[in-house]
């Protein structure tokens, strides 16, 4: 696993042993990104489920002015910061440790708001309630919510987002949801 393009291009990242998280794939990856290419230039980015850190430390290599990575779990935890300190942006990254509706509220509490947020849970996962709380209090102004999942059970969720994109890669979906606009 690897950054695959900007600052930091090329530096390798390590990813929690055992079956407990799922890297993004290069291929995803790269597409992903070049789907967001204009949105990344200082941008405040939030990836609730972390798993090695690869989506928002990929985003803050390609420009991303900021970047919070969550994960509850210590394995993943001890990785992220790895990674973060092998890539020298902890001036830029920000991490934490707990659930993701906790983390949720700590960030509320701050004040906190995202331009692209990245969330990639285990993928029998309703994400539907979790986009609600991002989209009322943490998505800026003209932000969005990129969700992962597995291709046959896309996501959904209601007003005000709106699914502006859904891509393929395999057995991998990406959905990309940004707040509707008022008429």
């Amino acid at each position: 696993m690897r950054i695959i393009a900007g600052d930091m291009r090329s530096r390798k990242l390590k990813a929690p042993e055992g079956n407990d998280t799922r890297p993004t794939a290069d291929r995803v990856k790269e597409a992903l990104f070049s789907i967001l290419l204009n949105r990344l230039y200082g941008a405040r980015v939030l990836d609730l489920y972390g798993g090695s850190g690869a989506l928002a430390l990929e985003a803050v290599s390609r420009g991303a002015g900021s970047a919070v990575i969550n994960d509850q779990a210590m394995k993943a935890c001890r990785v992220i910061r790895e990674n973060i300190d092998a890539l020298g942006c902890r001036n830029k990254v920000k991490l934490l440790q707990m659930r993701d509706t906790a983390a949720i509220d700590a960030l509320e509490g701050s004040g906190d708001q995202f331009d692209l947020v990245f969330l990639d849970p285990p993928y029998k996962m309703d994400t539907a309630p979790i986009c609600a709380r991002i989209e009322r209090k943490l998505l800026a102004e003209g932000g969005m919510i990129v969700v992962e999942h597995a291709r046959e059970t896309p996501p959904e969720v209601g007003l005000p987002l709106m699914l502006q994109s859904r891509r393929e890669y395999g057995i991998t979906g990406l959905s990309f949801f940004a707040r509707a606009k008022e008429e």
